[in-house]
């Protein structure tokens, strides 16, 4: 394209076209057998190194600071961390349940020992918000798939409460019902920008960053490509094989959170 934009913003611009012919005009595309589609470069993933993921927590305050632990001790993306229920921490297993993630599959991810002692304070804490929503005749939480018919009461219940809520209770505009939310992502993310700034790392990193850490280092301890797709959740070990490009060494040890060793 004239405009040298990404391959992404081409396949959007062609995207775009289509739904222009097929939804608004309701005619068939021009050329639409010819069409090729830009295809995206492979990038490797940015990786900080242990000492810099202990900067970076260590500038995290409060519920912020868990959640990025969270993200580098298990591998999990930012939205799958935030919306997870109580219930879904099992602490006799030493491990989270991520439900309905990404390609709509189930998967265990550690949890790390060291995220245990902060992680009980802040339940505390969540457990008081709930008993001042319940007192107030609110404390109802939002249950996907018509759960809510099928178990009358459970959304009043502990275990499916977000296990990070909102400071503040907002308006649920599919029911109109007064509730807390999960904390937003952009809170999450302006914190580790910012604690990213404060270090002075000045390769690109994100939540994201998290995840790519909590893989390439399991990659170093020796576990193998296939524990760590598992715990990626991904469907292809493809995907998983990018992470190879700082080592690919087979192990067969259980599972230990690289959050542990900080």
């Amino acid at each position: 394209m004239k405009g040298r934009v990404s391959a992404f913003t081409q396949n959007q611009a062609l995207a775009a076209l289509l739904f222009l012919y097929h939804r608004v005009l309701e005619k068939p595309f021009p050329t639409l057998e010819n069409l090729i589609r830009a295809k995206r470069p492979a990038r490797l993933p940015t990786v900080m190194t242990r000492a810099e993921v202990r900067a970076v927590l260590r500038k995290l305050e409060g519920e912020r600071r868990i959640i990025g632990m969270l993200l580098y001790g298990s591998g999990m993306r930012l939205m799958e961390a935030l919306r997870f229920c109580v219930k879904d921490v099992e602490f006799g297993f030493n491990r989270i349940v991520v439900r309905d993630a990404k390609g709509h599959r189930d998967r265990y991810v550690p949890l790390p020992l060291s995220f245990r002692p902060p992680l009980v304070t802040w339940v505390s804490r969540a457990t008081r918000w709930q008993e001042e929503d319940l007192a107030g005749g609110g404390g109802t939480v939002y249950l996907p798939y018509a759960l809510a018919r099928k178990y009358p009461g459970a959304e009043r219940e502990w275990g499916w409460q977000w296990l990070f809520p909102a400071e503040s209770r907002s308006r649920d505009p599919r029911s109109g019902a007064e509730r807390r939310h999960h904390l937003e992502d952009w809170n999450i993310q302006r914190a580790v920008a910012q604690a990213v700034r404060d270090v002075g790392i000045r390769k690109p990193v994100s939540c994201h960053t998290f995840r790519h850490s909590f893989a390439t280092h399991l990659l170093e301890e020796g576990y193998d490509i296939r524990t760590i797709q598992e715990l990626l959740g991904h469907r292809d070990v493809k995907t998983t094989m990018i992470y190879t490009h700082v080592l690919n060494r087979a192990g067969g040890r259980r599972v230990r959170s690289p959050a542990d060793t900080l």
